[in-house]
């Protein structure tokens, strides 16, 4: 029994790591396909209770390998000792295992032949994504569908189905994948062993499922270009500062940081830009409330005549006269008057505000400048002229909130803006991971992309999702390109999260269903003289 144990936490952390691998920087994509296999043939056999541990075993090697890069961002510029950087990693990988962890316990509890798993698999993972989107504030980073974001015919899907249908497909091609090593080593799973038929059918819906996705890909991949080839543009710079996050918000650095800023601006402008983008907080002041510095900036646009969207952190009197502070986005029209604001809504813990703070008191924010932020209100677009389109303006990582992109583009934004500070994450795969997820947004809603990062990766990605420009890690750079502007609303736009919400509403319903099972069983059990 230990011996099966031992082997079922290797084969479960096998998937993990493997699942990892998947995702930037590595980037095998193609690992995916077949990552849970090992995890799925980990479970045959166990209780609820040894899957569960099992799952999030897989859950653990995933997270741990996949957020590593979370002790270097808590040491660096959370200013806490080894140990604590370390014991928040461990934390938050623990908290994220326990989905595969639900996951692998509800496969044990339902599926009670093996054919099950060709559809349970892909419906129980897809509904615990969704819950990890909203449940402690969410935390959807590096859903499986992410990892292929490269695969263009593959992930056109999501503008039905958003970033949830790949990772459907992905999974019960996963469960198709162990179902065929299953039946060829002619073993069981809760006693029941596979017939042929029910291999081949399983194999068929992988193959017919993969087969359409491609097909629909191509097609509308084709449709987005022929609608790109007459759809009307907008020029946009996108600026790149580079600042290093250690001096950023030293005062002495201030008029220097803000000069760079607007050297590299003066450079995109004789490029005849209709707007140019600056990343997340930019300006290291609090923008209108730093008069001499404000200036600085509101000068330059009425000099240039071209309209700025800057990233700054903002403060205004509360309703209980105490200031309240947001990570903002402000509109600068081209007489340097301020055309619009967007406040952040979706705020990252420990990084804006401390959550919990009664038992999470010993860690302090990132953000050590300011007090907790506020949110501002979710789906404000921002309007810079009657013939141009509404800015949807999307924070740091509000970005790998699908609900949130898709609230702007409801709201008839035209183009999507991603401001964003990643110089947090220096030079591991969070920054890959980040802009990996952000070009999903713009297949799910058919708008184009522009992403302004402090230190890279900036870039442009256009409604198919291909990456038109990006840029270098931690280099000076300017990007001046035309954006094409789409009015279509795609399905997804429209009606939102119908397949994870299915799937929420199956799992819970199947395992309801199950645990009822068990306790008539007991209670059969505990009537027996």
């Amino acid at each position: 029994m230990a011996t099966g144990l031992k082997k079922a936490g290797t084969l479960a952390g096998l998937s993990g790591i493997l699942l990892t691998a998947a995702f930037p920087k590595i980037g095998i994509s193609l690992l995916a396909w077949f990552a849970l296999v090992p995890l799925l043939a980990a479970l045959r056999g166990l209780t609820p209770t040894a899957a569960f541990r099992t799952g999030m075993l897989a859950g653990l090697a995933h997270y741990l390998t996949l957020l590593y890069w979370v002790v270097f961002t808590m040491r660096v510029y959370g200013y806490l000792p080894w140990w604590q950087c370390v014991s928040l990693l461990v934390l938050l990988a623990a908290y994220l295992a326990l989905f595969p962890g639900i996951f692998a316990m509800a496969l044990v509890r339902c599926c009670h032949k093996p054919i099950h798993l060709i559809l349970l698999a892909p419906i129980f993972w897809v509904a615990l994504e969704y819950a990890r989107t909203f449940l402690l504030t969410g935390f959807p980073w590096s859903l499986v569908g992410y990892s292929q974001f490269n695969r263009l015919p593959i992930i056109q899907i999501a503008d039905m189905f958003g970033v949830y249908g790949i990772s459907f497909l992905v999974l019960l091609v996963n469960a198709a994948v162990y179902l065929l090593l299953l039946f060829a080593a002619g073993k069981a799973w809760n006693g029941v062993v596979l017939e042929r038929r029910q291999v081949v059918r399983a194999a068929a819906l992988a193959l017919v499922l993969i087969g359409l996705s491609v097909l629909y890909g191509r097609h509308r991949i084709a449709a987005m270009d022929a609608a790109m080839a007459v759809a009307p543009s907008t020029r946009v710079a996108v600026i790149q500062g580079n600042i290093d996050q250690a001096v950023k918000w030293d005062p002495a650095f201030q008029i220097r940081t803000t000069k760079k800023y607007l050297d590299l601006t003066r450079s995109a402008v004789a490029r005849q830009p209709d707007l140019v983008v600056w990343p997340e907080t930019a300006t290291p002041f609090y923008f209108k409330a730093s008069p001499k510095l404000t200036g600085m900036v509101t000068d330059a646009v009425r000099q240039s005549g071209v309209p700025l969207l800057v990233g700054s952190p903002s403060v205004q009197r509360g309703t209980a006269g105490r200031p309240e502070y947001y990570n903002s986005a402000y509109l600068v029209a081209p007489d340097g008057s301020v055309a619009g604001r967007y406040d952040k809504v979706h705020l990252v813990p420990f990084g804006e505000y401390v959550p919990l703070k009664g038992l999470l008191s010993f860690v302090g924010k990132m953000v050590a400048q300011v007090g907790d932020f506020s949110a501002g209100e979710k789906g404000r677009t921002l309007a810079w002229g009657p013939e141009r389109p509404r800015i949807g303006v999307q924070i740091c990582f509000e970005i790998i909130f699908p609900g949130l992109c898709r609230s702007l583009v409801k709201n008839n934004a035209g183009l999507l803006v991603n401001l964003t500070n990643d110089a947090w994450f220096g030079r591991s795969s969070a920054a890959y991971q980040h802009f990996s997820m952000a070009a999903f947004r713009a297949v799910e809603n058919r708008r184009s992309l522009v992403r302004a990062a402090n230190t890279g990766i900036s870039g442009i990605v256009d409604p198919a999702g291909r990456v038109v420009r990006r840029t270098d890690l931690f280099a000076d750079a300017v990007i001046v390109d035309d954006v094409l502007v789409l009015s279509e609303k795609s399905f997804y736009t429209r009606m939102g999260d119908l397949l994870p919400l299915v799937c929420l509403f199956v799992m819970g319903t199947l395992m309801g269903l199950a645990w009822r099972a068990a306790g008539n069983d007991n209670k059969k059990k505990n009537a027996r003289p």
